[in-house]
């Protein structure tokens, strides 16, 4: 998995007393993870808060905080699809209960010493992934360098904007990073990173 949404959990409450209802997930799709933030390797949380109605449909969805705007739009999108399973309406359970749901964002899905193998990549392997390709950005080596300068020891050491400035800069110099890999298929790919990425790896 090269990233990863994570649903930490579910807080419940009841109106008028009545005793907390046991919801049943039937559809509850995660959110899509913002493909333009995956690429500038932004990680975050967006909470939400929602209402869920005996007939297990969901409404009154309100974004009680995100870490960025695509964030909340993405955790928006998914849980107006939610679907719960319908319960009977008597004095211990409520017509509605309101839910609060924490997603985290996440850019952790490769090994934490991912390093060891990026660093035995040459340029061929460059070259294979971006034979036919218009759209470098997206070639799964540079997603993976991208992931792995998110990875959880990296944004605990060094500043987000630092950490965020390496990634642009990064994303920035692909084209040419593919262009010198095809006159030098027989080079490591390290060698074609900025020195200060190399430092990390």
């Amino acid at each position: 998995m090269r990233w990863c949404v994570v649903m930490l959990l579910l807080c419940l409450s009841g109106t008028s007393g009545a005793a907390d209802v046991l919801l049943v997930p039937e559809h509850n799709p995660k959110p899509d993870y913002p493909t333009t933030l995956v690429g500038k390797g932004i990680a975050g949380v967006a909470r939400v808060g929602f209402t869920v109605h005996a007939d297990g449909r969901v409404d009154e969805i309100a974004i009680l905080h995100s870490d960025h705007p695509d964030f909340a739009e993405a955790a928006r999108e998914a849980v107006s699809q939610w679907r719960f399973k319908p319960w009977t309406v008597d004095h211990e359970h409520p017509a509605q209960t309101h839910v609060i749901v924490p997603f985290e964002f996440r850019l952790d899905g490769l090994p934490l010493d991912a390093n060891k193998w990026i660093k035995t990549w040459k340029c061929s392997d460059i070259n294979a992934h971006a034979k036919g390709q218009l759209w470098v950005q997206d070639l799964l080596p540079f997603h993976y360098t991208r992931l792995y300068l998110s990875n959880v020891f990296l944004v605990k050491q060094l500043p987000e904007t630092e950490r965020l400035a390496l990634i642009a800069r990064f994303n920035r110099l692909l084209p040419s990073i593919v262009q010198r890999c095809g006159s030098f298929p027989a080079a490591r790919y390290v060698r074609m990173l900025p020195e200060e990425i190399r430092e990390l790896l």
